[in-house]
């Protein structure tokens, strides 16, 4: 069974900077691509960043330059540092794994979700 928990998240000021993690199985590590995605309140879910099972990364553009994220082979985590956060960066945080396409845009593009992790940015 596939199972992702995610934890990082928390409030903080406008231009500070939180690490998310997602700790997840091993047979999901070495299968699948995996994914950070977020929903605002009262909006989408939406892709946030992806990175394939080669270390290929993708960000979406209202991140890039800012967010990046990485897997730790080890010990079957993936990571999204967040720096220079906005207020327009709040929301639920959600891991993801099996991506359906590339990039994975929308929800349905990934097979596999965790309960999510709040992000709260304050001006």
């Amino acid at each position: 069974q596939v199972q992702l928990v995610e934890s990082g998240g928390g409030s903080v000021q406008s231009g500070g900077s939180l690490r998310l993690s997602c700790a997840h199985s091993a047979y999901t590590y070495s299968g699948y691509c995996m994914g950070w995605f977020r929903q605002p309140p009262g909006k989408e879910r939406e892709g946030v960043a992806a990175i394939s099972r080669s270390g290929v990364t993708w960000h979406a553009d209202s991140v890039k330059g800012r967010f990046t994220i990485s897997r730790d082979n080890a010990k079957n985590m993936v990571y999204l540092q967040m720096n220079s956060l906005k207020p327009e960066d709040t929301g639920m945080y959600y891991c993801a794994a099996r991506c359906t396409t590339w990039p994975p845009r929308g929800p349905g593009d990934l097979g596999y979700w965790g309960q999510g992790t709040q992000v709260t940015v304050s001006s």
